[in-house]
């Protein structure tokens, strides 16, 4: 079922921590015309443990507060919603996921961590089973760099691309398409595929910038060093879109190690993108 015109970018908020993802899902939110819709969910039984049941959920409402005012510093004229929820954050978001347009979280701290990150880190398991794209913010602003796009010559990953295309033209930025192929490829041939799809996109943005690149090498590991100059990382979840709970290796290594915003891009078969020149993407094939 497509997103209804009204669906949401939706915010997920644990702390104080997260405000920088309000400032970027904001931004993106009124680029795509959409509302802005801030959750944070609740736990009574932390509240009772605490020296006041009220401090906890006086500090809830004033994380929303102070999210919903910096959201409208950053887009004056955007609608936005808080809601506090009464229940767990990753069951909550990736219920809601289900009607938003959009979905914005913190990284947990992967970015720079130089460290082993557990499979059951939030951003990582919404990225697995969330039912919309998940934008995962980094703690630290990105350079004013490109767009990356990585693609594999999946259906999926061209719908990534076609929603990194949408993205440098609403930030009027570079474009850089990026595929990576084996030792034994015809980089002549895959670089004029890759030509062919990002036209089939860039010609409902025709001023966008665009580049493509074709290079030899470990996909994951081109696309985190990449992506160091990159404004935003866009993939798919997986090049062959299996069912919820699964995402590629590429795409966890991007939210693991890219120091850049990652978006990871699934149900655009579904979801079609705002805009004036947007239609639906179901049996789109680049």
């Amino acid at each position: 079922m497509a997103a209804s015109a009204d669906a949401a970018v939706l915010v997920g908020l644990g702390s104080d921590g997260d405000l920088p993802v309000v400032e970027q899902a904001a931004q993106e939110a009124a680029g795509h015309g959409r509302p802005l819709h801030l959750v944070h969910t609740f736990d009574w039984h932390a509240a009772f443990a605490a020296d006041t049941v009220a401090a906890p959920r006086d500090a809830a409402e004033s994380l929303i507060t102070r999210a919903a005012q910096l959201a409208h510093q950053v887009e004056p004229g955007l609608t936005v919603r808080g809601e506090i929820v009464e229940s767990a954050l990753l069951p909550t978001l990736i219920r809601r996921s289900e009607t938003a347009f959009l979905l914005a979280v913190g990284d947990s701290g992967m970015a720079g961590s130089g460290q082993c990150v557990p499979a059951d880190t939030p951003a990582v398991q919404l990225a697995a089973r969330a039912n919309c794209p998940l934008l995962a913010v980094r703690r630290e602003p990105p350079p004013q760099g490109p767009v990356l796009a990585g693609v594999d010559g999946s259906p999926s990953s061209h719908l990534a691309l076609r929603w990194a295309v949408e993205c440098a033209g609403r930030r009027g930025a570079r474009l850089v398409a990026l595929r990576v192929v084996e030792s034994d490829e015809d980089t002549d041939a895959v670089a004029e595929q890759l030509g062919e799809a990002l036209a089939g996109h860039a010609d409902r943005h025709t001023g966008v910038p665009t580049e493509c690149r074709v290079v030899r090498g470990d996909p994951a590991q081109v696309l985190i060093d990449t992506s160091r100059s990159a404004q935003i990382a866009l993939v798919a979840a997986r090049g062959d879109e299996p069912g919820r709970t699964m995402l590629g290796a590429v795409a966890q290594s991007l939210l693991y190690h890219s120091p850049a915003p990652v978006v990871v891009v699934r149900g655009l078969a579904e979801v079609p993108l705002a805009g004036p020149d947007a239609h639906p993407t179901r049996d789109q094939r680049p």
